[in-house]
């Protein structure tokens, strides 16, 4: 018998019907898992990825499923602002009237090549956490009162601190260092939007998790050879994360009523964990914030609510 994420996080008897949901990164790995376990669940799932084709495989098995949960595909690439706009407003129209509940920021990978996108930003950096960044910015205004939203992160986020000058530069790139970046940006990211949130008296909550070395997922065949080939004899153990494994926290965040007030935090195995100092200092993410918004040449998200002391 199949282990489901939402059996693993102990959510198997909820139900979402009436809800929307969009899980980005979800033709593939944890993403995937997570859209079908919200679609079990009832929820309206809208899917997204690059490739159609996987993404048309996702809605089909949703709607295939003994419940009443439903889906769409919409295709954006993350590198690209006006695809990431796109995507907002496909999901502002499929939300309708009645809001967004449900906002799972899981796409991003680990990238070997040293590239900048067409912003002047490392791929990324660009790719983790200032396309979701974009994206939820774009989507405050449509979220319902008590939605959440789920960040996933990484304990890849520790022993590194974010040079926001360097996020500019490929100049000694390091393809393990720009992840191990972009994953401390999610947490910090997630962090900063629970507080400007909690400052506007908004119901709605934000954490990050840590979804497990996943094997399985493709995500790990693209690390440096050494710790590849580690993946790999990982990969054979029988304790080794499986998406859906990987998947249950985030569906727990998004689900389970004891974390509906969760906010701020950060969790892994369905249990909240301390993130690195880094993660943790309020000044490393207000800066990141501001920064991004700059980065990205938007108006700050929140931003009357900066002055608040931090």
């Amino acid at each position: 018998m199949r282990n489901y994420p939402e059996d693993i996080a102990g959510v198997g008897d909820e139900r979402l019907v009436g809800r929307t949901a969009l899980v980005t990164g979800s033709t593939s790995g944890i993403g995937k898992e997570a859209a079908l376990s919200l679609g079990r669940l009832g929820a309206h799932v809208i899917v997204h990825g690059r490739d159609g084709e996987a993404g048309s495989a996702v809605v089909d098995e949703i709607e295939a499923g003994v419940n009443e949960g439903t889906a769409e595909f919409v295709a954006a690439d993350f590198a690209e602002l006006e695809e990431v706009s796109a995507l907002a407003d496909a999901t502002r129209h499929a939300a309708g009237d009645d809001g967004l509940d449900l906002l799972l920021n899981n796409a991003g990978g680990y990238f070997r090549d040293a590239r900048l996108t067409d912003l002047g930003v490392e791929y990324t950096f660009h790719v983790n956490h200032l396309a979701p960044y974009q994206l939820t910015a774009e989507l405050l205004d449509d979220l319902t009162d008590d939605a959440r939203v789920v960040t996933t992160s990484s304990e890849a986020h520790r022993g590194d601190r974010i040079d926001l000058d360097a996020v500019e530069s490929v100049d000694d790139f390091s393809s393990w260092g720009a992840y191990q970046r972009s994953k401390l940006a999610n947490a910090q990211f997630a962090a900063e939007l629970a507080r400007r949130l909690r400052a506007s008296d908004r119901e709605v909550t934000s954490n990050s998790f840590h979804p497990g070395a996943i094997p399985g997922s493709g995500f790990l065949r693209d690390l440096p050879g050494p710790l590849s080939r580690v993946a790999r004899a990982l990969g054979r153990l029988p304790f080794a994360t499986t998406p859906a494994e990987g998947a249950a926290t985030a569906v727990y965040l998004a689900v389970a009523d004891d974390v509906a007030d969760a906010t701020g935090r950060y969790f892994a195995d369905c249990r909240e964990k301390k993130p690195s100092t880094e993660a943790q200092d309020p000044r490393a993410q207000r800066r990141l914030w501001e920064r991004s918004a700059e980065l990205l040449g938007i108006d700050e998200p929140l931003a009357a609510l900066a002055a608040d002391e931090i």
